[in-house]
Parts: C-alpha cells; structure tokens; sequence
C-alpha cells in the first residue's frame, strides 16, 4: 500500500484517525499483495468509515447479509 500513498503508514497506524485512513483505501482501491482486511476492524470503525458505494453494499452483504 505505502507505493500509492504519500503517508507514511507507521506514523498513521498510531493514531484512531490514520487507522480508519488506512482502513479506507485497503476497502476502496484493495488491500496490498499479501495483506487482509480485518472484519473485526470494519465493524469497529463502520459509522466513521467514507467508502464507495458499491464497496460498502458489497460489505453490508458479507458482514451483516443486508439483503435490501
């Protein structure tokens, strides 16, 4: 992920803010080679979370079976 982003990824991580940053662009542009996507991460932070449309109807899907 750090090749797309101008942050550093350490710094972020320490912060509540920069965690949900990160959170965002692994959802929104996919997770780097190798890495995963914490379910337990995405319900936590799932009210603060800025996704595209069509990422957060597909995670209402497969977290929470929302059929609507």
């Amino acid at each position: 992920m750090n090749y797309l982003w101008d942050y550093d990824e350490k710094e972020l991580k320490k912060t509540q803010s920069g965690r949900i940053k990160i959170l965002e662009r692994k959802i929104n542009y996919g997770p780097g080679q190798g890495e995963k996507i914490s379910r337990s991460e995405v319900k936590k932070y799932w009210d603060k979370l800025e996704l595209f449309p069509l990422s957060k109807r597909l995670f209402e899907l497969l977290i929470w079976d929302k059929n609507e």
